[in-house]
Parts: C-alpha cells; sequence; structure tokens
C-alpha cells in the first residue's frame, strides 16, 4: 500500500478501534492534541513497562527517578535552554501559515541541508531553492526569527509578584539535579545510569504527523554516568547502548529491521553539549525520523550545575579515592514516536476468500490485549465455563471477555487490536474440558485442555 496511504488506515483504525482520540473532541478539539484510548493505553503501558524490564529493572548498574515537570527557573538557564532552545520561526506572508524554516529545508533537501545553518543561512536556502509553503505553495516568507520552545507559566498567587517557572522540556535536567543526592543515598558507584520516565513539554511551532510531533510528550530517559578520563569503557558503553537499543525494538518490540536505521549526527548538527550523537531511525510515511537518540554529553551537564548551584558535585571513588565530574552518555527515547512506530510497523491487509482481513501484528509480549474468551454462542453452560477461564488468566495477563456478534466478527475485531490468541469455548469442550485457542497470525486452530491454556500462552 502506498506510505501516505497507511498513516491515514493506521490514523482511521486508532479512531475507531479505540487506540488514540482527537483531544478534546467534543468541543472542536485543541490542534495536535491527543487522548490515548482503552486500548492505546494499554499498549503504550506495556511498551514502557518493556523499556523499564529491558533498561532499568534487569540491570544492577541503573536505578530509577521520577523528578518534578517544574523545576527551579535556574535550573534551564544553566542548561543553556533559556538562551538557545528555539527553532526559526518564519511566516508566509501570502497565507500567514507559521512553519520551522529547518524543517521546510529537511523535507526537500534532507536533514544535513539544515544541519547547524544560522538563521540568515536558512532563509537564504529557502530562497535560493525556492521551496514552497507548505500551505499555500508559494515562496514569499519573513526572514528567520529565533522562537524558544519552552512553556513558560508562574508560580505563585498573583501573576505580578510570582516566579516564571517552565514546563520541563527534557526529562535529563532532573536527573542531572539529583545525582549527588542518588550517590549518597543509593551508594551506586561509576559508571553507573538514572533511568526515568516522564512527560515533557515544547511549544512546538509546526507539530503534526499525527503524534510523531506533539508539544505534550513522553521520554524514556537514561544518564549514564562515567570516567571521564576512561575512554575506552566509554565507548563500549556507547556501543552496547546503541545495540542494545536496537535489540529491544527489533526483538523485543518486533519492529522490522529494514524500517531501521543509525544515523551519526554531523559535526555542524551536533548540540552543544554533544561530541557524538547517534539516532535510531524509523521509515515513516512520511520518510525518515528520528525515533531515539544516543549521545555522549560529556561533562557538560554537571559542570554546569556545579557553577550556577555552587554546589560540589564531584564523584570521589571509593577505592582510589580520586575525584572528578563524570561524563554522560544519555539514550533517550520518544514514547509516542516508538508507539507510532509500533501502530504503523504491525499494520497488515490480507485477502481471506472474498474478505479482506486487516490485523495488528504486535509482538505478543506488548499487544494491548493478550488473549480474548470467547463463548460460542450466549448460553449459560458456555458463559460459566469462559467466566471462570476470563478470571483466571486475568491473574497473569490483559484479558478482554466478548460474546457480541458471530464468531467470525468477533475474530476480526480482535485481529484489529492486535490480540495474539483466541480462546473458544463450545459445547464439545463441556464434555472434554477442552477449547479452540486460535493464533492471529496464522489463524490456525487446535483444541487444547483448558489447564494448559495459560502455559501456551506464556
Amino acid at each position: 500500500m502506498a506510505e501516505q496511504n497507511l498513516m491515514e488506515k493506521v490514523v482511521a483504525l486508532c479512531k475507531r478501534r479505540g487506540f488514540i482520540y482527537p483531544g478534546s473532541e467534543i468541543y472542536g478539539g485543541l490542534a495536535n492534541t491527543w487522548d490515548y484510548a482503552p486500548y492505546g493505553t494499554l499498549l503504550k503501558n506495556n511498551l514502557k513497562k518493556s523499556w523499564w524490564k529491558t533498561f532499568v529493572q534487569s540491570r544492577r548498574d541503573m536505578v530509577g527517578l521520577d523528578s518534578g515537570i517544574l523545576l527551579n527557573p535556574t535550573v534551564w538557564e544553566a542548561s543553556g535552554h533559556l538562551e538557545s532552545f528555539s527553532d526559526p520561526l518564519m511566516d508566509c506572508k501570502d497565507c500567514k501559515e507559521r512553519v520551522r524554516g529547518d524543517k521546510i529545508i529537511e523535507e526537500a533537501l534532507g536533514v544535513e541541508a539544515a544541519a547547524g545553518k544560522s538563521l540568515k543561512e536558512i532563509a537564504e536556502i529557502i530562497k535560493k531553492e525556492n521551496l514552497k509553503c507548505p500551505k499555500c505553495g508559494k515562496c514569499n516568507f519573513t526572514e528567520a526569527r529565533s522562537f524558544n520552545l519552552m512553556f513558560k507559566t508562574h508560580q505563585g498567587v498573583i501573576e505580578e509578584e510570582s516566579t516564571p517557572v517552565y514546563l520541563r522540556p527534557e526529562t535529563a535536567q532532573g536527573i542531572f539535579i539529583n545525582f549527588k543526592n542518588v550517590v549518597q543515598t543509593c551508594r551506586q558507584k561509576v559508571p553507573f545510569g538514572i533511568g526515568q520516565i516522564g512527560k515533557a513539554f515544547r511549544n512546538e511551532i509546526t507539530p503534526g504527523n499525527f503524534t510523531y510531533r506533539t508539544r505534550e510528550f513522553e521520554q524514556m530517559e537514561i544518564e549514564y554516568f562515567v570516567n571521564p578520563d576512561d575512554k575506552k569503557a566509554s565507548k563500549k558503553i556507547f556501543e552496547d547502548f546503541k545495540k542494545d537499543a536496537f535489540n529491544w525494538y527489533t526483538e523485543t518490540l518486533g519492529v522490522k529491521k529494514d524500517n531501521l536505521r543509525f544515523r551519526e549526527h554531523d559535526k555542524d548538527e551536533l548540540s552543544h553539549y554533544s561530541s557524538l550523537t547517534m539516532d535510531i531511525e524509523y521509515k515513516f510515511p512520511f520518510g525518515w525520523g528520528e525515533l531515539m537518540g544516543l549521545a555522549d554529553r560529556g561533562q557538560f551537564d554537571l559542570t554546569q550545575h556545579e557553577k550556577f548551584s555552587g554546589e560540589k558535585l564531584e564523584y570521589q571513588d571509593p577505592q582510589t579515592n580520586e575525584k572528578y565530574l563524570p561524563a554522560v552518555i544519555e539514550p533517550s527515547f520518544g514514547v509516542e514516536r516508538s508507539m507510532l512506530t509500533i501502530l504503523l510497523d504491525a499494520y497488515d491487509e490480507e485477502k481471506i476468500g472474498d474478505e479482506e482481513r486487516v490485523v495488528m501484528r504486535f509482538a505478543p509480549s506488548i499487544a494491548p490485549v493478550k488473549v480474548a474468551i470467547l463463548p460460542l454462542v450466549k448460553k449459560p453452560e458456555l458463559q460459566k465455563v469462559a467466566d471462570k477461564i476470563f478470571e483466571t488468566l486475568q491473574e497473569n495477563h490483559n484479558v478482554e471477555y466478548d460474546e457480541s456478534g458471530t464468531i467470525g466478527k468477533r475474530y476480526r475485531r480482535q485481529d484489529e487490536i492486535g490480540t495474539p490468541y483466541c480462546v473458544t469455548v463450545d459445547f464439545d469442550g463441556l464434555e472434554d474440558g477442552t477449547v479452540t485457542i486460535r493464533h492471529r497470525d496464522s489463524m490456525e486452530q487446535e483444541r487444547v485442555k483448558i489447564e494448559k491454556l495459560e502455559e501456551l500462552i506464556g
């Protein structure tokens, strides 16, 4: 199917089957906001649980954190966000559409064409290449100007006397300002990491592409602290995270390898704090887009926070008594982008006789519903057995009970929400204690003993 057609079909399925709803829909909506519906919430939670288990829970060198969304405003001065966290804003003189100059260049000429360019250079490239406004198709823009992406609010009862604060644009700084606390209370030894899943907010000029770029989003992020003098160990840690992240997407989440690639940032594209950044990108219907980033942040962050706070943030090695400010390696994953990737990658259509089957081929470990319990017909004797199976499996899995419509229609509903297994209770099973289990991907059915269900589902 055509790539853009795929996006349209996934967006429609998300609304129809209860994955993602438009935000504030009954009031006419709010531009580019989305509410995660029942199945979307289950899928999103499974995604985050999988990440946490893989990168935090199963590692001895990791601890977790949940820092505040509102931080002391000096944090953002130290991090550089107040001064430099901005996008090149341009307005179309004809239709008044507000756009990001770098994104217009990226979409037409590639990411590298806009990397590291000044506001003046961005405007010159757009004019030279005659790049068009996405709304009216004309090339008649204002000069590019800097637009800070942080949401500003006030803390206090009276606005005129209150302190300006910001909704955090990233989760990383909450980790850095707690580095000393974690070392003291959790007795962690370098190298070690702190993982966090949390909300972040950016006042994007041009959000879009469904849930790919939104103003409110979640990050799954790690700040991994290393000895700045041990370059060999740092390089290995960087490469290990690179490999582990790719394997998590492909082996755990089931994303097709052909749809993923690594892309190293050019020198002109690097953030001011980074000496090396590597992205994993996914081939979205609108082109290759960043899925997660892996950056060598050096000692920038702890150095800045030590300078602005006046607090000593040095780490003292318990064996050598050596003191130093650790360097940082940062793997950062987007929750919404990862979920959109899963939805797009799982979507499939196939012909079954004269019918077309739509199926979401989620990896069983993250599917919103693991197993559906389906009494063949609405008869008390079948419902009683189905209820008991439901209650038993519900202890360890997300389970759905469905007795509405023909069995064929119920199978199709479960295919569209990606349920790996459907268990049908029929009259034959009342005699020998068996049920029929149907496998989503192959549609094969087999008779199994009820007591074997937990073992088969896994």
